[in-house]
């Protein structure tokens, strides 16, 4: 499960932003979770809970998960399909000369919090 791992590096990340702007409590943080990024949303849900109970600044914070669609782009016909569905082969034309436009996100999107000293 690699998803406890990817909560240190979130919980690493917040401390770093909230430490810059001086914040006193994390209430929310929200992820873009691509589809298919390999990150199961539950598992990095349950872990969250877990390690937020750790971390005065994160303690009784929410995760949010937005999951942004798989979509893929076809360098012959120039269209867009669902990459879940039809997987690398374009079901426009058949080709093969495909890539990943989005969807293998991860990234922290918004983190909502309380200022120690008012905002920047």
């Amino acid at each position: 499960m690699h998803e406890l791992g990817i909560v240190f590096y979130i919980i690493r990340d917040v401390k770093k932003v909230a430490e810059e702007k001086h914040c006193r409590h994390v209430s929310k943080v929200v992820m873009n979770i691509g589809e298919v990024s390999t990150v199961v949303p539950y598992l990095l849900t349950d872990c969250w809970e877990w390690a937020v109970k750790k971390e005065p600044l994160l303690a009784d914070s929410k995760l949010e998960i937005r999951k942004i669609p798989a979509v893929t782009f076809c360098e012959d016909c120039k269209r867009e399909y669902e990459t879940v569905k039809y997987g690398k082969t374009c079901p426009f034309c058949k080709s093969g000369n495909t890539y990943l436009k989005t969807g293998n996100e991860v990234e922290i999107k918004e983190i909502e919090a309380a200022w120690a000293e008012g905002p920047e």
